[in-house]
Formats: structure tokens, C-alpha cells, sequence
């Protein structure tokens, strides 16, 4: 595996308890911000600041439109970007001070200072919510860095992915309908993104008019061949901050930690390989 994705596989649980940890659950509410969606889509999009429907459902790729829209531009009514920041870290490091408990305090703050070094190189153009990540004030207590560092990183390999589904000629709902057929699940994957039985139907067909699917909805070689290079392409693009950390190092300080992370994730809702695998 190499370098970007064994990375990913490490730094994206931790980014992840913000979205399946009851603290940070609790911290959203506490803003404002009844409801695990109001929280998730002022959580990801507050870098942005106080943006509409239409900006998020560009950057966040796969949401269908009206589903965005019923939480945005509503949520700035109810936590401002400032405020909605502040709870996102602050759940988000509570959750990693219990999840990351019996972790020495040594090598939760080297971990973050190499995690921030590796942030603080990346990319930014092209990349949207990446870069409004890496425009925030690093926090000063180590956990808080650590979240921030992998949310950072998180979004500047998800810019990179879009740009190669979209350079492959797919769009965000045809690669979520895939992906449910290869290695995510439609009862998850379809009311997690807001789209109708029309609409998913509808982009089955597509995908099968384009060699993806077969006529019973399986993957073709064609569309495993093509997601492979989505991929690969996607590794490629991510691959630049890792030039500038001990990746070994941090490789060793991070596999526990994002095993602890892992372990309350309730689904995979992006397809995460096994720790250890490629996928």
C-alpha cells in the first residue's frame, strides 16, 4: 500500500468521531444544532462560512441537492460558522480523549506534530475544503491538533477524489450508486445521500449503458478497472504532504489510535479498506 493511502486508512477514523461519537453529537446540540445532519453539514461546511446549498453540494460532491438544501443556508440561523468551529473541535476532542485514554500524552502530541507538519504542506489549489481546513488557527492542545490535522488532510484527499471521478467522466451520484454495488451497501449508502428510487434507478441504467454495471447490477471488470484508476489517481494527488513527515514514525504512533477510532465507527460509510489492506 502506498504512502497516501496507508496514511488515509489512519488519519481518516480520527477525523471521523466527529461524526459517530456521542460527544460530538452532544457538542453540535449544545451550538444549536438540533439533529445529526444540521450538525454534519454546518460541521464540514463552517470553514467555508455562512455558504448556501450551492457551494456545499459541489464540494461535498454526492449529497443530493435538495437534501443539502434543506439544511443550508438554515443552520447559519441557528450557529454561526465561529460558533459551529468551536463545537466541532471541541466534541471532537472529547470523543479522542476517551477513545485515546490509554494513550501516552508523549505520543498523542508527537503524532499531532507530525500530522500538522504533513497538514501544513499540503496543496490548496483545486482543493476547496482542504484548503479552508488549512486556513484555520492551529489549536494548541494536542488532540485538538490532531482532529484538526486529520480533517485537513481528510478534505484535501476528498478535493483530489472528486477531481478524478469527475476527470474519469462520472459524476458524484454515479460513483455513489457504484460503490454501493461494489463495496458499500444501497440501504446505507442511498438515505445517507438524499436521492429518490427514481434517481438511483435511473443512474443503475446509466452505469450500465456505461460498462460499469451488468444488466443484474454487478460490477464489470470494465467499472472495477475504472474504479481502480479513480483511485490510484486519487493517491497521486494526495501523495504530496507525506514527502515532508517521517511517514514510518508516524505510521507507528497513529496505528493505535485510529484502531480505537475504528472501533466505535457503527458503519464504513466510505469504503475505508482494512486496516493492513488495499482496497
Amino acid at each position: 500500500m502506498n504512502s497516501a493511502r496507508a496514511m488515509w486508512t489512519l488519519f481518516e477514523p480520527i477525523h471521523d468521531v466527529t461524526y459517530f461519537t456521542p460527544e460530538a453529537l452532544a457538542a453540535f446540540q449544545a451550538a444549536g444544532l438540533k439533529g445529526f445532519w444540521r450538525g454534519y453539514f454546518a460541521g464540514r461546511a463552517a470553514p467555508l462560512g455562512p455558504v448556501g446549498a450551492a457551494p456545499v453540494v459541489a464540494s461535498f460532491f454526492n449529497f443530493a441537492p435538495g437534501m443539502v438544501a434543506r439544511a443550508l443556508p438554515d443552520v447559519w440561523q441557528r450557529a454561526t460558522p465561529e460558533d459551529t468551529l468551536r463545537a466541532r473541535v471541541e466534541g471532537a476532542t472529547e470523543a479522542l480523549a476517551r477513545l485515546l485514554a490509554d494513550q501516552p500524552e508523549a505520543a498523542i502530541a508527537e503524532a499531532a506534530d507530525l500530522l500538522q507538519a504533513a497538514a501544513a504542506d499540503i496543496e490548496p489549489g483545486g482543493r476547496v475544503l482542504g484548503a479552508a481546513n488549512a486556513a484555520l488557527p492551529t489549536p494548541q492542545e494536542p488532540l485538538a491538533r490532531l482532529w484538526q490535522a486529520a480533517t485537513t488532510l481528510r478534505e484535501h484527499r476528498g478535493d483530489g477524489h472528486i477531481a478524478a471521478v469527475v476527470a474519469a467522466g462520472l459524476t458524484g451520484r454515479e460513483m455513489l450508486v457504484w460503490r454501493a454495488a461494489h463495496d458499500l451497501s444501497r440501504e446505507t449508502a442511498q438515505p445517507a445521500r438524499g436521492w429518490t428510487d427514481e434517481e438511483w434507478d435511473a443512474t443503475t441504467r446509466r452505469l450500465t449503458e456505461l460498462g460499469w454495471l451488468d444488466a443484474d447490477g454487478r460490477p464489470t471488470e470494465t467499472g472495477r478497472a475504472g474504479h481502480r484508476e479513480i483511485e490510484a489517481a486519487t493517491d497521486r494527488a494526495a501523495a504530496g504532504p507525506w514527502g515532508a513527515v517521517d511517514v514510518d514514525r508516524l505510521r507507528a504512533l497513529l496505528e493505535q489510535m485510529a484502531a480505537a477510532c475504528r472501533a466505535v465507527m457503527p458503519m464504513n460509510p466510505i469504503g475505508l479498506p482494512e486496516q493492513g489492506k488495499a482496497s
